[in-house]
């Protein structure tokens, strides 16, 4: 499903990041990560020449992960957001990036992953 897809995983619950680097990694992608802050999932984009698409947790360690975002749109990265708020509360302008609930179904997670990194435009969230 997300054969040869080097997928950025931004996570700072270490319990969840593990099982869904696994599912990622069953999945065919190669993990970039898991990142844990806003500092360290920029320096490791900053680092990587390619990535095709990144999981994010909207909130790490207490801060909103908007900047990892504002990155990742910057280099044309797709991407979806985690959440264990209420996922209308994440910021508007964001509002066509796929959010998902924790606990979350990871097999949806997947098919939006898949889904962004086969469209022709993915590269093309608003910036």
């Amino acid at each position: 499903m997300l054969q040869n897809k080097q997928i950025l995983l931004v996570e700072d619950d270490f319990l969840l990041a593990r099982p869904l680097a696994e599912r990622l990694e069953d999945a065919g992608a190669t993990v970039i990560g898991p990142t844990g802050t806003i500092e360290e999932s920029i320096a490791l984009i900053a680092r990587i020449p390619q990535i095709d698409a990144a999981l994010m947790d909207v909130n790490l360690g207490g801060e909103m992960s908007y900047p990892v975002a504002y990155d990742l749109v910057r280099r044309g990265v797709p991407f979806v957001f985690l959440t264990a708020y209420d996922t209308s509360l994440v910021a508007a302008r964001f509002r066509d990036v796929p959010v998902f609930a924790k606990p979350v179904e990871f097999e949806h997670v997947i098919e939006a992953l898949q889904a962004l990194t086969q469209r022709p435009d993915r590269r093309r969230y608003p910036a």
